[in-house]
């Protein structure tokens, strides 16, 4: 029974030890665990960390020269656009001084301007052709061309003249229109008073209405001192109007044979450039106050005598020489008197000067067809 016991006891013991040894072994087990997983894990964040500052070196390096080159960019753009603000400022301070650049659109707009130029100064050629041929604007068409156009020069006090003429070698009334079928006009030219509108004027306007015998110069200022601009005026105002082989300006104080110049000018018709009168010359007053002095009397030379020009009582001119006053109206010289500075606008033309004695108003000479009034 003891035995038993003690057997029993002793197998007790040893079960007893063997769950201490067992408990002891799990303890230990349990102990030892942490302690390497602390240890392995610290070897990783060690690890990790040896890897981390590796790789983060280049990272490092490539950001600094991104930075570099982002400087280096973005201050060169900085100086082109300082450079093309001062280039920008520079030009358009110089602008007036440099020529400009044409681009083809300009090129063809002064190709275009350059051909419309010269098709205006072809136009004006053509026109003036045209003037030198007798295609005029606002001239009456006629059948055949007038023998002459006769301009009287008259003045505002000379209306007793003017009748006298009438009752004399001028016809008036139906006999001036028959005049006319035969291809001669005749008209008293007068210019407009200085006070235009006023009772000189307006006397002129009522006398022309009741005869219809007056070339009335509109832009023309009627005085003494006016008269070579009067003869320029009243050459272009009469080829403009009529169209005739003759263009005839007379004084009011001489008398004309009218059939002995319609005769006269009869045998002359189709003679071009004829440039027709009593030719004289003369000498230059050069003395101031004195009768027919002359301002530009230094003009005619040391020997102070006037050029051959037609005696101003009548002159008469072929169509193209009235057609060349008329075009050249603007520019034509005039000196103090009329019949020398007609005789000067023929000195420069190709003009056929006829001495014709029959046309010396003042002489005594047989088959004249003018005389002193």
């Amino acid at each position: 029974m003891n035995k038993g016991c003690a057997v029993l006891f002793e197998r007790d013991l040893e079960i007893e030890r063997e769950r201490e040894l067992e408990i002891e072994r799990e303890n230990w087990k349990m102990e030892s665990l942490p302690v390497t997983t602390k240890n392995d894990h610290r070897r990783g964040i060690r690890s990790k960390g040896i890897q981390t500052s590796s790789s983060s070196k280049p990272s490092l390096i490539m950001a600094f020269f991104s930075c570099v080159a982002w400087l280096y960019v973005a201050g060169r753009l900085w100086q082109d656009a300082e450079n093309r603000n001062l280039l920008t400022t520079l030009l358009n301070n110089n602008s007036a001084q440099r020529p400009k650049v044409l681009t083809v659109e300009d090129k063809l707009m002064v190709l275009g301007c350059r051909d419309l130029e010269r098709r205006i100064v072809e136009a004006e050629m053509e026109l003036t052709l045209a003037k030198s041929q007798g295609y005029l604007k606002g001239q009456p068409q006629q059948n055949r061309r007038l023998l002459a156009v006769i301009g009287v020069y008259t003045g505002f006090g000379s209306r007793l003249k003017r009748n006298v003429f009438r009752g004399s070698w001028m016809p008036r009334g139906d006999a001036l229109k028959k005049l006319e079928e035969r291809g001669v006009v005749i008209r008293f030219v007068i210019g407009r008073s200085p006070n235009q509108g006023d009772s000189l004027d307006r006397n002129i306007d009522q006398e022309n209405r009741s005869t219809k015998d007056f070339m009335i110069l509109e832009g023309h200022e009627e005085a003494q001192e006016e008269l070579p601009k009067k003869a320029k005026i009243f050459f272009s105002t009469a080829v403009q109007n009529w169209d005739a082989d003759f263009y005839v300006k007379v004084d009011d104080e001489i008398n004309i044979d009218l059939e002995g110049l319609i005769e006269l000018l009869e045998r002359r018709r189709g003679q071009d450039g004829a440039y027709i009168g009593c030719m004289k010359s003369g000498q230059v007053i050069s003395d101031d106050g004195k009768q027919w002095y002359e301002p530009e009397w230094w003009k005619f030379g040391d020997e102070k005598t006037y050029f051959r020009h037609a005696a101003g009582s009548l002159v008469i001119l072929s169509k193209n020489l009235a057609q060349y006053i008329n075009i050249n109206s603007v520019s034509l010289k005039t000196y103090a008197f009329d019949d020398t500075s007609l005789g000067s606008w023929m000195l420069g033309i190709q003009a056929t000067y006829i001495d014709d004695s029959h046309l010396c108003c003042s002489s005594i000479t047989q088959d004249k067809v003018c005389s002193i009034a």
